[in-house]
């Protein structure tokens, strides 16, 4: 079955987003949504899931390279809850530990990249 499904890479500051579909197994970074003020975070994750009308969302969980959990992962955390509680859509976490690491880039901003890798991994692991 072919699902758009859309990830998150969730920041403070920037929200990387990527859109990829399950039969394709392809993703693509799409955009960067400002996330220093919520009602703006809201806003932009919105937008995108109007636009591309998602049956599963992924959000990246940040982690120690042990894979200890640090300040960030329970922030990701309760973004991944919050979007279940807003969208009810299915929402699954994703090791995210070298998302920005497997981005070439030499952009100051590479949030959506790294969403586009999580979300690769995602379906990668799907797909096994």
């Amino acid at each position: 079955m072919d699902e758009v499904v859309v990830a998150f890479d969730f920041g403070e500051k920037r929200i990387g987003v990527a859109v990829g579909n399950t039969l394709m197994k392809s993703a693509n970074p799409h955009c960067i949504i400002r996330s220093e003020r919520k009602d703006l975070r809201w806003q932009g994750v919105e937008k995108v899931i109007r636009e591309w009308q998602p049956t599963r969302l992924v959000v990246g969980r940040p982690c120690h390279p042990d894979g200890t959990p640090h300040e960030m992962t329970q922030r990701a955390e309760r973004f991944s809850r919050q979007l279940e509680g807003r969208f009810h859509l299915p929402v699954e976490l994703v090791d995210e530990r070298y998302s920005s690491a497997v981005v070439d880039s030499d952009a100051d901003y590479i949030d959506d990249e790294a969403a586009a890798v999580i979300l690769q991994h995602w379906m990668n692991e799907k797909a096994a």
